[in-house]
Order: C-alpha cells, then structure tokens, then sequence
C-alpha cells in the first residue's frame, strides 16, 4: 500500500500507532511540536516507569470508569502482559512491585524509548520533531516547523497529542478549539491523579509541609484504599490521594464541598481507641494523652487538631470516631497543568468502534485525548499503547475499506 499516514503527537499512543502500522509496510510520519520525542514518557521514569500493572485482568480492565466498555475491546488486543512482552522484546526486562505494579528492572524509561524509537526507524517511520500543528486547513493540516509553514494531506491521520497536564512537556490541549470549530464534541478538561487545596494554617504549614501521614487508610466514594500520603504547603499530595481524586473531583463539582475521610489508626478498632483514651488521667496534657492512648504523635496528632481544635474537650467516645474517621475537607483540584494525567477530552459519541471520528473520515484519536481517565499503578500507560494500536487497526481497516 502506497498510502501516506501522518500521526500528530511523539507519544506513547502516537508511537504505538506508527509501530504497527510500519510494520505493515505502510508509510508513516510521526510529527511532534517538542524537539525530542515522548518527554511526558521519560518524565514518568525518571521515577521508575510504571508501565502497567499486574493484578487480575478483568478487574484491570475495569479501572477505568464509565470508559471501561469502550476501552475493553483495546485493552483485549494489547493486555498487561502484552506490554511486559513488548518491552522485552525491545531489551527492557520487567519485574512486579509488591504493590503489583510493574517496573522496568532498570527503572528507568530511556533505555526502553532509544530501543523502541530505533525499532521505528528501522521500519521506515519518519520521526519529524519540532513540527506543531497548528490546525486545519481545508482538507489539509498546518504545521509550523523551523523552515516555515507547510501543509500536509495525507491519506489518514492520528490525532495523539495527549491531553493538558505537563503542558511544558507537549500535552498543552491547543487543538481544543480546533476541534470543536469542525462540530466535534470536547468535553472539559480536568485534572486526574492530582492533589487538593486545603485551608491549613500558616503553623500547621510551617511545621508540617513535606511530613508523609504514613499507615493510614482512607475513604471516598471511590472506596477504601491503605497507604500513605503527603502534607503539602497547599494541601494533600501523593498516590494515596490520586486514588481518590476523581471522587473527589466530581463530588466537588456537583455539590460544592467533598473531604477525604482518614482513619490516622487502621490497626485498632474504635471500641479499642475509646477504652484506652478513656484510662488516661485527665490532668495530662492532650499530646500524651494521644501518644498514650491512641499512638498518636506527631503530623498525624497535628492533623488532628488542625481540624479539630476543641478534640481535647471531646469525651474518648467522640474522639476515637475522628480517629477513625477523620474528614479533610478540600477546597478544588490542584491545577491540571501539574496533573499526572487528564480526564475529559473528545467525547466517545464521536468515535466509531475503528477510533475515526464519525464526522471527519480518515481523522483518528487516540491515547489522553479521548474522554478517558485511569488511576496510577500503569493504567494510563497501558491504555495509551492500546488505544494507539487500536487505532492503527482503524486506520488499516479504513483504507484497506476505500
């Protein structure tokens, strides 16, 4: 097939697109605004790279949200374990946290990317960084690269630019617009996987911002889930959190208020808090009385009486139930621009089952920029790959059709 493609976006799901499609002999161009390519990729191993995870894979595929359905059919055709296969294949050995989640044994993403960029090119994809979409122009599409405009018409075209966290990486949402002047349908674009805004004190900031809340467990209407997060001069921060942030989020815009309930000691029970509270002698001060009673200390006695000023006069009934179940009240999402990730994006109604948008045909999307949302742990990432593949697949379908 002499068929020319051009995928917009240097990313996971851009690349994953080109890598199947060129190995299909098709002719592929990858063009990127950003001088190197998949920035937002090697940001994420600078921390290890968590490229999927390992737990049972019909509750994985379920991680996704109302999504979960349409992203079924993609995640089937490229499995966690199909991941861990593909970075073997390119020289990348994985291994399985004991969180689950799974990590290139040198935890790190470059290794991996020099394989897989080498893999395209070897292929025959031509990799043109520098080159940032500006929009459409009739039937073709604009492009500023450092020797000028120029204006492309390929036969078919993936959209991969990502959505709008880390917009210093490439994911800046400027194709928004561009859209929704064609009639395509963009729903918001909101932070994922973010942290929250609290009313600390300036005090309780000044001692505590960077201190971890460790051993905990925490609730919202996304569950219960055990673990630790972080005090930050702004409010809460960490993937104890992330895990509750679309709950919180969209409690937040529908009723104005939400709060992260802590339980500060899993390991007792409220009867147990109450009965040992209660032998303290009532002349010590309220510090021992948390440090003896209860094992409270520290940040996690602090929080307490951050919200809570008067705990000191509750009787050891009361005051075991906040232990339990603590509410921190968060005011708004941090900014999307320091998500790890973005929910919203084209609306699913206007994608057909090959990833075309029914109303453009030829035009694809893929990865971040449809109306998607993962947790943390490697789901984003697996995601990405396999809409990015799906939607190669449509694109070979699409013109092995015309």
């Amino acid at each position: 097939m002499t068929k020319t493609i051009a995928i917009i976006g240097g990313g996971p799901a851009g690349l994953a697109a080109a890598e199947l499609l060129s190995a299909e002999g098709l002719s592929v161009t990858v063009y990127d605004a950003m001088p190197t390519l998949a920035r937002k990729f090697l940001l994420a191993g600078k921390s290890g790279l968590n490229i999927t995870h390992s737990e049972d894979f019909a509750r994985f595929a379920e991680r996704f949200g109302s999504a979960s359905p349409r992203l079924r059919p993609a995640l089937d055709a490229f499995t966690p374990e199909d991941v861990r296969q593909w970075a073997a294949g390119l020289g990348t050995e994985t291994f399985v946290g004991t969180s689950g989640r799974v990590f290139p044994t040198v935890m790190k993403a470059s290794p991996l990317l020099r394989a897989w960029l080498k893999r395209l090119e070897a292929q025959g994809v031509t990799l043109k960084t520098r080159h940032r979409w500006t929009g459409f122009g009739g039937r073709g599409l604009r492009f500023t690269t450092p020797d000028g405009e120029v204006t492309i018409q390929p036969d078919a075209t993936l959209l991969a630019l990502g959505g709008a966290s880390w917009p210093r990486l490439g994911s800046d949402a400027a194709w928004v617009p561009w859209l929704k002047d064609q009639g395509i349908s963009v729903n918001d674009l909101l932070p994922a996987n973010c942290g929250f805004d609290t009313a600390w004190s300036d005090v309780f900031v000044e001692r505590f911002a960077g201190a971890p809340l460790k051993s905990v467990s925490t609730t919202s209407d996304a569950g219960t889930y055990p673990g630790e997060f972080v005090i930050s001069k702004h409010g809460i921060e960490g993937s104890l959190v992330y895990a509750h942030s679309a709950a919180l989020r969209d409690r937040l815009f529908r009723n104005g208020k939400a709060a992260l309930t802590v339980d500060l000691m899993p390991g007792r029970t409220q009867d147990r808090l109450a009965r040992d509270l209660s032998r303290q002698d009532a002349k010590a001060s309220f510090s021992n009385r948390l440090r003896k009673g209860a094992g409270l200390d520290g940040v996690k006695a602090a929080l307490l009486r951050e919200l809570f000023p008067d705990a000191n006069r509750m009787p050891a009934e009361q005051l075991a139930e906040l232990i339990k179940a603590l509410p921190i009240p968060v005011l708004r999402p941090r900014p999307i621009t320091e998500a790890i990730s973005s929910a919203g994006g084209i609306a699913w109604s206007e994608i057909d089952m090959r990833y075309m948008l029914k109303s453009r045909p030829g035009l694809f999307a893929a990865g971040e920029m449809i109306d998607w949302e993962a947790p943390t742990g490697g789901y984003l990432l697996t995601a990405c790959f396999a809409t990015g593949r799906a939607a190669a697949r449509g694109i070979k379908d699409w013109l092995s059709d015309r």
